[in-house]
Formats: structure tokens, C-alpha cells, sequence
């Protein structure tokens, strides 16, 4: 097949949707199969572009096999409501040209990730002048998010926006989601069940066999060999409300055993070690976003994974993180309500706890129980990594995606 895939970002980002989005890309590279992406030079997550990379120039790379066409876009330094939409916009509009040159190359499939939703149009106007198919893969309800995070207000700006959303999606041959739950929300905005496919994210190929805790990386992270290393790796952004965090190890600092790390960069990383500074959080410390190839190793020397997220992003987003926390055999805990889709996988599979969100008590009080409960934290890290290796494996969720794009295409 010809498959496009046009998506804000890609590698060689280490995070998130650039992440997941370039090792697809690889991958079906590798298979025989002809990939070309429109993307923004790599940015996130630490809100800045790349060394060797620019906002506002063009450029066509290769990157592992895939014809990479990266598009100019504004990246604000301290993002906010207002801010993400002029930067998605950005990228809407600088890629608009050169999705229309990828008509001479009659792809078989145009699949758009979201964010942005702004890209969807393009995408549709291109797949009818070369005759191709359209997949929308939503990793981020960012309409919802928008409203329900209080990016934006009012009742007109809600109908407005859900309006253009239900109309951006209508038409599409498949849309598709990271959760059961994410895809039931696709259902309930008006999409019919036949076109709604679960595309779930999957663990990182280097947990295949889950590293060895080692006291020399946890002692790089601030832990001794008989504490209790609590770690929050990934994106610091605003939709986790990590302040709780801060909370927590307030509430905790007497217990000096357990230590804090938060490992990674993100729109409110400042903000938080400004905080914990000014709170003398001496149990707690930051760290910059780790190599690639340091993941395992990292994971490994946590004992305690936090997914922390704020009430209203429950289901507007499966945190990305997750899978490879599972995947790594480490206990986690997640702040979430029940019927959540993070809720179903850790307590249906009993590899992790779930305290109610924006709660630091409750929080403090979990990590004391895993803290406290070696035997309960190996139980659950256990289950974690039989949880990865039956549902996370990455060929086994590309080779559904492949077999099911060939079917929409006519490949076979």
C-alpha cells in the first residue's frame, strides 16, 4: 500500500503521539509498504524545536525508511488555551500545500491523527482528488478537552465547536481511538459502530524482557537501596494537575524513605519545580526527559509509577505512559475515577491502585499501602507485565491495523 499519514508529530520525538506515530511509521516501512508523513519538526515535549530543525522552513528527510515532509508551525514557550490553538492552527495551514502535493502520488489511505482536528479537511479534499481512503485516529478529544478544561467557555463556543467537530468526522471511512472507552465516545458524537475501530497503544519493543532494578540508576534518581523510589515519568503538562503530587510529598516528608522523582520536561514542569522549591520539598526532585534507550533502565528502578490526571481529562486521553509502565513489571498508581478506561485495565487486571483524582490525601495513602507492602508491589508489578505481554505487543496491534487498512484499501 501507499499509506500518508499526516500527524502533528513524529520522530524523533521520545514521547507521545511522535513516539507511537514514528515507530508506525517504521513499521510499516519495514513490511514493503510505500509511507510517506506530513509532520511539524520535532518539538515536544519540551515546547521547543530541535536542534538542527526549524519552525519556519519546509524540509523532506528520511527517517527509517519513511519520506518524512516537515511543515513550518508556530511553538508558543508557555502554552495556554489561546496559545494551542494558534499553534495547531499553524500547522493546519502550513501543511495544507503539501498535502496537495501528495496527489501525483495517489496514496491508498490518508489517515490524520488528532490533534489537530483542524487537519481533517485537508486530508478529505486530497483522498477524493487521488481517489484515496480517509482514517482519523484520535488520540486526544481536543474539543472536549477544550471545553471541559476550561480552555474555552460558553455554551455558543460549545455548540459551535462540537458542530465542526461531528462534521469533520462524518464522511470518514474509519475512525478510531486508543480505549474502549475513547471509541465509545466516537459512537456517541454521531459516528456509526461499523466505521469505529479500536487502535490501542502499545509497550516499547525493549520491555520484551522487563529490566532488573539496579541501585546505581536509582541512586541517579535520588534513592538508596532500601527506600522506596515513587516516580512520574513523561510529559509535565497541564491536563495531569500535577500539583497533587506536590501535595502528596508534603503530606509525606516525614516518612523519609520514600522519594520522589519527576522525570521529563513539559508545559508546566517550570511552574511545579518553582513550587517545589519554594515549599523546601526535599523529599522530591526533578529530572530531564531521559534517552530512548535509557527507558528500561529508568522504569526498572521505579518502584512506584504515578499516572496522575485531572477529573475532567478522564477519557479524553489514555495516557501514553501507561503501556510501557505495565510493560516494565512496576506497581502504578493512577488517579482516576471508577468506569475510566485507565481504571478497567488496572483494577480488571489487579496491576495497580486507583485513588480518586485531585485527591493528595488519598494519593499519599496509596503510596504508604505499596510502600509499606513489598509482596503487594510484586504482586502487582506481576500482573502488569502478563497484562502487556497478552494486549501491548506491538506487531500483534500493527498487524490488525495493517490486515484492516488492506481490507478498506481493496490491497488484497
Amino acid at each position: 500500500m501507499r499509506v500518508l499519514f499526516h500527524s502533528l508529530n513524529y520522530a524523533p520525538e521520545v514521547t507521545g503521539i511522535g513516539k507511537y506515530n514514528g515507530e508506525m511509521g517504521e513499521w510499516f516501512a519495514k513490511r514493503g509498504h510505500e509511507v510517506r508523513v506530513v509532520a511539524a519538526p520535532p518539538y515536544y515535549p519540551a515546547w521547543e524545536v530541535g536542534k538542527g530543525y526549524s519552525s519556519l522552513a519546509y524540509r523532506r528527510e528520511q527517517v527509517a525508511g519513511v519520506d518524512v515532509w516537515r511543515c513550518p508551525l508556530w511553538v508558543p514557550k508557555r502554552p495556554s488555551g489561546a496559545k494551542r490553538l494558534l499553534h495547531l492552527a499553524s500547522f493546519a495551514a502550513s501543511s495544507f500545500p503539501v498535502m496537495l502535493r501528495q496527489i501525483p502520488w495517489r496514496p491508498d489511505v490518508v489517515v490524520v491523527t488528532e490533534p489537530p482536528l483542524a487537519c481533517v479537511p485537508q486530508a478529505r479534499l486530497l483522498a477524493r482528488l487521488s481517489n484515496a481512503k480517509t482514517w482519523l485516529h484520535i488520540l486526544d478529544f481536543e474539543v472536549d478537552a477544550a471545553l471541559q478544561l476550561g480552555m474555552l467557555r460558553g455554551l455558543e463556543a460549545s455548540r459551535y465547536l462540537y458542530g465542526i467537530e461531528r462534521l469533520m468526522m462524518r464522511g470518514l471511512d474509519r475512525v478510531s481511538s486508543i480505549s474502549e472507552k475513547m471509541c465509545r465516545r466516537v459512537i456517541n458524537k454521531g459516528i456509526p459502530e461499523e466505521q469505529v475501530y479500536f487502535f490501542p497503544n502499545w509497550a516499547d519493543s525493549q520491555f520484551d524482557r522487563p529490566a532488573l532494578r539496579e541501585d546505581q540508576v536509582r541512586q541517579e534518581f535520588g534513592a538508596g537501596p532500601n527506600d522506596v523510589l515513587v516516580m512520574h515519568a513523561g510529559n509535565m503538562g497541564e491536563k495531569q494537575g500535577l500539583e497533587v503530587v506536590l501535595d502528596a510529598a508534603e503530606q509525606l516528608s516525614e516518612r523519609r524513605e520514600i522519594k520522589f522523582a519527576m522525570v521529563g520536561a513539559g508545559a508546566a514542569k517550570e511552574r511545579l519545580q518553582l513550587a517545589a522549591e519554594e515549599r523546601g520539598l526535599d523529599n522530591l526532585r526533578f529530572f530531564p526527559l531521559q534517552p530512548a534507550n535509557r527507558l528500561p533502565l529508568m522504569l526498572a528502578a521505579g518502584d512506584i509509577h504515578l499516572v496522575v490526571q485531572r477529573r475532567e481529562a478522564a477519557d479524553l486521553v489514555m495516557p501514553s505512559k501507561l503501556t510501557n509502565i505495565l510493560a516494565a513489571g512496576r506497581a502504578s498508581i493512577a488517579t482516576v475515577d471508577p468506569d475510566t478506561a485507565v481504571y478497567d485495565v488496572l483494577n480488571g487486571h489487579d496491576c495497580g491502585v486507583t485513588p480518586p483524582p485531585e485527591s493528595a490525601t488519598e494519593l499519599a495513602a496509596s503510596i504508604v499501602t505499596l510502600a509499606r507492602d513489598a509482596e503487594l508491589r510484586e504482586r502487582l508489578g506481576r500482573n502488569a507485565q502478563q497484562y502487556a505481554e497478552s494486549f501491548l505487543k506491538m506487531d500483534r496491534i500493527l498487524s490488525r491495523f495493517e490486515a484492516e487498512l488492506e481490507q478498506l484499501t481493496g490491497a488484497k
